[in-house]
Order: C-alpha cells, then structure tokens, then sequence
C-alpha cells in the first residue's frame, strides 16, 4: 500500500502530494490511507498527450503536442551543453509521449535527440539536445479544425542563415555563364554612341521567352535571370484539403510544385525557386516574404480545390483584388486559403513589420494588372489538358498574393474533393502535365509583355 501511495506522491499535484506524505509519516491503518488515495486519485487528472508531431526542415523544426485541455510550461534554454528544457505542469506520461522520442531523426537539422522525465511532483520536463545554437519560440493554439490544443515548439537557427538564398545561389552557380561579346575599341576619347536595340518580334504564345538572352550592358555583364517564386500551398500542420480516398492537398502541391521548378529550370533565362521543398508549414505572409527577398520577378502559388459537392470539378486561377471578390465562391476559397495561418499554426505574439508594411502598400493596381494578364495565359493552357471550372481569372483577397511589386496568382489545378479529379491528381503523368502547361502560360506571358520582365531585372554590380 505504502508503495502504492508513493507512485500516487510522483504525480499527483504539490498539495496533495504532501498530504499523502504526512499520511505516510505518521503510519495511518492501510485502510485510511487506501481510502486517501482513492479519493485523492479521481480528484485530479493529469492531461495526456493526444499526438506528438515533429516537422523537420532547414527553415526550423516545429514540434507540436496536442492535447484536450491547454498546457501550462515553461521552456529554458540551457547551455554546456546546448539544450532545451520544457517543463509542463499536470501532464501524464503515456506511450503517445514516449514516442516522441523516436520521432527525431538523424536529418533534422536542429534536434539531436529527445528525452523527458518526472522533474517535480506534478511536472514533467522535456530535454531537448541540440545540435546547433537556436532560438525557439513557443506558443499555444486554440482547438480548430481536426485539432484540438496545441503546443507548439518552433526551434529556429540563432544565426539568420538564409536558406532559399542559399538555394538560389546554388542554382544559379551551377548554370554555365554566358561569354561577354568582345569589346569594341573606340577611336575617340568621347563616350560611345550606343546602337538602339532593335524591336523584340511578337513571339508565338509557346515559343521560347523572348528574353533570353538579354541584352549585355556597355560593360558585357550579363542581366539578371528571371525568377519565379513558386509557391507549394499548406504543408506541415496544415493539411489543406483531403480527397475522399485520404489524399492530402499539401502532399499533392508540393509533388506538382517540384515538377513546376523543374520544367521552369529547363528554360533558358528562368530558375524556379520553391518557398518550401519539404512537408512543413509557413505562414502566408512568410511565403509572400520569401518571394520578395529573392527579388521574384512571378510568384505562382500551387492548390488543389475543394467544394462540398463531389461534382465540382475543374481548374481555376485567382488573382488578388482590392475591391472584393469577383463571386460568391472566389470569396469563400479566399477565406477558406487564408484561415491556413490559424490551422497551420501561427505565433500571434509575435509583431511582424512586414505584414504591416504589405497590407499598407495596396496602391498596386499595376501588379494586379500584371497578375491578371499572367493568371490569363496560364489559365488559357491549363484549359487543353483539363476542364476549366470557370472560363475567366476570378479575384479575391488572397493573403499570399499580396506582394506589392510581384505579379502574383494562385493556381487550383483540380478538385480534390472530386473521386476523378483526386484519382488524377495523384498521377505522376498528369501533375507532369500541369506543370508544363503553367510553364506555358508563363511563356506565352513573357512573350506578350518582354517589357514587363526586363523592366524587374537588375545588372550584377
């Protein structure tokens, strides 16, 4: 009995746990102290752990329990050696905890390794070995959607490593460079006259971008290549949509996304570069963000669209409107995409001057306009290899749409919510498909409006 009461001591909260124990000293008759904790055991119950899920990138790694009731914790970043302690109040440990441990893996580029125990009657710590100097940030999420609460730990690198321009340089280092035409010797000490280029002729709509290669400066050096930020919708803790056969829309848009940066690196003067090449989760205006700190000259946002009626079908492209949505139902997909920062997870304690700064800067009638042309010819091709579900762009207020100075669209390839439209999308050939038609549409759209292109490139200093 007297060990029974002392298993109860190691999680019962700090006042009934010394009451226990005063019972234990003074040597009560079994009977009483089996009445004790009987009644002590059903008057408080630890919180158990529901599901733990770890997402691993080089962006950060997130790692999420989720539970029936809020938690309370406190997190310490410790040093000698770098890790993290997470001491949570009232939490029980089961074998839903317990597997966390062996959800860590060797390529996650921040945690090494997991362990928790019983640190005080009532807490349970949580140690995290890391692999390198970070800066978490940990917050808690109201219950949405399938979820219920949520903590969530995000284990940031301390030193702001870039890793999509990391990605971009490599791209690009890898492309042979052009040879500089030879100079021309002047015979005079006075500037040069420059030739006027002669005009670029209308292209045909799948022809090879017009711009490639562009024209050298007076010093040979060769203009920027054109990049198009290419956006893989949700990812991580959110889901997105889900096909009746359990087929996930993130899954399917990073698949069709890979392929897009793919066909758009085979084209002379392009590289495509994914905000997110892996299942984890970013924040809308971190996608937006992104885009802009590569200084993307498109940006192509990657979805799978649902509807509740299975007969809904067919592919869609969306541009973002300051006067509202162009219909009922752009509004209500606008909506429904921008309520991803609440599924996905998102710390609202955190002020981001970005946001701020892009929300504000809406006078950007030209961008839309660019959008509406680029979101026509993409919409245009995607046409020949499946059924449009409107014949026209359609416009809303789509959070990551909202670069100021990037032409911007957001692409439904299919329903996924449709049994033949689901059954496609999973198909290897046909997101091959997709991809090449949205190429396409860029081309067709940089044939039409050279300018527009030249106009966001800069020469190399």
């Amino acid at each position: 009995m007297f060990s029974a009461a002392y298993s109860l001591i190691q999680v019962l909260p700090p006042a009934a746990a010394v009451a226990v124990r005063h019972c234990c000293r003074f040597r009560l008759p079994t009977f009483l102290l089996a009445a004790l904790i009987c009644l002590a055991a059903p008057a408080w119950s630890a919180t158990t752990v529901s599901s733990a899920r770890v997402w691993p990138a080089q962006d950060y790694t997130r790692i999420t329990l989720e539970t029936a009731a809020p938690l309370q914790y406190q997190l310490l970043l410790l040093k000698n050696p770098d890790r993290l302690a997470l001491d949570i109040e009232d939490l029980a440990v089961n074998s839903t905890l317990e597997e966390l441990t062996a959800k860590i893996g060797a390529n996650d580029p921040y945690v090494k390794s997991v362990r928790f125990g019983r640190f005080k009657p009532g807490t349970v710590r949580l140690v995290f070995d890391l692999k390198a100097d970070v800066k978490p940030e940990i917050f808690t999420l109201k219950p949405i959607a399938e979820y219920g609460h949520r903590l969530v730990l995000d284990i940031y690198p301390a030193q702001g490593s870039d890793p999509l321009l990391a990605m971009l340089e490599k791209s690009q280092a890898a492309q042979p460079a052009s040879p500089a035409p030879p100079a021309v010797p002047s015979t005079t000490a006075t500037k040069p006259v420059e030739t006027p280029p002669e005009p670029a002729r209308p292209a045909a709509a799948d022809a090879p971008v017009a711009l490639a290669p562009p024209p050298a400066s007076r010093s040979g050096r060769q203009e920027r290549t054109i990049i198009i930020a290419i956006d893989a919708g949700h990812g991580g803790e959110d889901p997105g949509a889900k096909g009746r056969r359990g087929t996930n829309e993130k899954d399917i848009t990073l698949a069709v996304a890979r392929k897009l940066k793919a066909a758009i690196d085979r084209e002379p003067n392009m590289r495509g570069v994914l905000t997110r090449d892996d299942d984890y989760f970013i924040p809308l205006q971190g996608r937006v963000q992104k885009a802009r700190r590569i200084n993307a000259d498109l940006f192509v946002s990657v979805h799978a669209d649902s509807f509740i009626r299975p007969d809904a079908r067919g592919s869609s492209v969306f541009a973002l409107s300051e006067n509202g949505a162009t219909s009922v139902a752009a509004r209500w997909l606008a909506k429904k995409e921008n309520e991803a920062d609440l599924i996905g997870g998102v710390n609202l304690d955190v002020k981001d001057p970005y946001l701020k700064q892009t929300l504000l800067d809406l006078s950007q009638t030209a961008t839309i306009n660019d959008s509406l042309k680029l979101a026509r010819s993409v919409l245009d091709k995607l046409g020949e290899i499946n059924t449009l579900h409107k014949g026209s762009v359609e416009q809303a207020g789509f959070a990551v749409l909202k670069a100021p100075d990037i032409p911007s669209i957001l692409v439904e390839t299919a329903f996924i919510s449709n049994p033949a439209e689901e059954k496609k999308l999973k198909d290897e050939g046909y997101q091959q498909k997709i991809a090449e038609s949205i190429v396409a549409g860029i081309r067709s759209y940089f044939a039409l409006n050279p300018a527009l292109a030249r106009a966001r490139m800069a020469v190399n200093p």
